[in-house]
This record gives C-alpha cells, sequence and structure tokens, in this order.
C-alpha cells in the first residue's frame, strides 16, 4: 500500500480537512504521516491536537518514500507559503510524479509553489473574500468553482464540506484510477 503525507501548518490547520482523508486513506490501508514546520504539538481550528510525525524539511529528504502528498487547510494554511521547505518539497513532489492533493486554503500553497500553472483547480473562497482565486489566477491557474477538481496528477478541493468527497478522489488517484 501506498505511503502518503499531509502537510499541516503549525497553527490552525482546518480539523476535518486533515481527520477525513486520513482515516479513508488509512482505512483503505494506506499509511499516513504528518509534517509540519514542526514536531512540536500543534492545534486544529477546531481543537484538534496533533504530533506530527516529520518536519517538511526532514520530509523533504525522504519525498521518494511517498505515492502522495496532501496539503491541509485552515486559516493557517498561508503560513505555509512563507516555508521556502513547504514550496521546495512540493515542487520536488511534482517533478517526482507524485499524486498531489490540496484542500481549502491548501491549493493557494500550491500555486504559490509554482505547481498549477495551466491548470484548472478550486479553492476556498466567499462572497466576501475572494483573495484565494486571485491568488490561483496570479499563478497561471484557471479557477474551477467546484467542489473538488482533479487535473493530471492534482486534485484540489474547496473546503471541509468537500473532506469525503476529496479523499476518495485522491483514494482513486492511489488505486491507479483517474
Amino acid at each position: 500500500m501506498a505511503k502518503v503525507l499531509f502537510i499541516i501548518a503549525p497553527r490552525n490547520f482546518r480539523d476535518e480537512e486533515l481527520a477525513v482523508p486520513r482515516s479513508i486513506l488509512q482505512e483503505a490501508g494506506h499509511e499516513a504521516e504528518i509534517a509540519s514546520t514542526t514536531t512540536a504539538t500543534v492545534r486544529g481550528m477546531l481543537g484538534l491536537e496533533v504530533n506530527p510525525d516529520l518536519t517538511v524539511e526532514e520530509a523533504l529528504g525522504e519525498l521518494e518514500g511517498y505515492s502522495a502528498v496532501i496539503v491541509v487547510g485552515g486559516s493557517g494554511a498561508p503560513e505555509l507559503a512563507k516555508h521556502l521547505e513547504v514550496l521546495k518539497l512540493l515542487k520536488k513532489a511534482v517533478d517526482q510524479g507524485k499524486i498531489i492533493g490540496a484542500i481549502c486554503l491548501g491549493p493557494q500553497i500550491l500555486a504559490q509553489a509554482g505547481i498549477l500553472e495551466g491548470r484548472r483547480a478550486t479553492v476556498w473562497c466567499s462572497a466576501l473574500d475572494n483573495r484565494p482565486v486571485k491568488i490561483l489566477e496570479a499563478k497561471g491557474a484557471t479557477y474551477v468553482a467546484q467542489d473538488v477538481v482533479q487535473d493530471g496528477d492534482i486534485t484540489t478541493a474547496n473546503g471541509p464540506a468537500a473532506a469525503e468527497q476529496f479523499a476518495n478522489a485522491i483514494l482513486n488517484k492511489l488505486r491507479g484510477e483517474s
């Protein structure tokens, strides 16, 4: 079975955007590890506490062992784009042909890593805040207003309500299905 790396923000990741996909993938027999910019206890927006298995920098050195890399959203996710090792890991994962996923505000991290250029993607936005869409478009992505969007080996989702559908799309990719 595959080994999947979840990347979460050091604070305010979206709990169910980690918990639901992780659970679905583990129930299907896949191994899931969590990386962040720290291995200290991190806390989600709804109170979930997690001790990351490794730092993103450590994961960068072990990237060949993963089949998929997933960026979890939440209000803290934009912080990830400030860490060069996160952007470098995502670029390297694409270069190695990994399955890539991002949910909620996570797709804007993919955009800032330069891996959404010329691709279709979705991201969380609201009538009051469409900045995440503008970030995607400024980095060359085509925004699609759907819950889950797949473009090649990159799957994006627009928020917690899409977590199960997102997880199943990633699961299908791991099984070699489109």
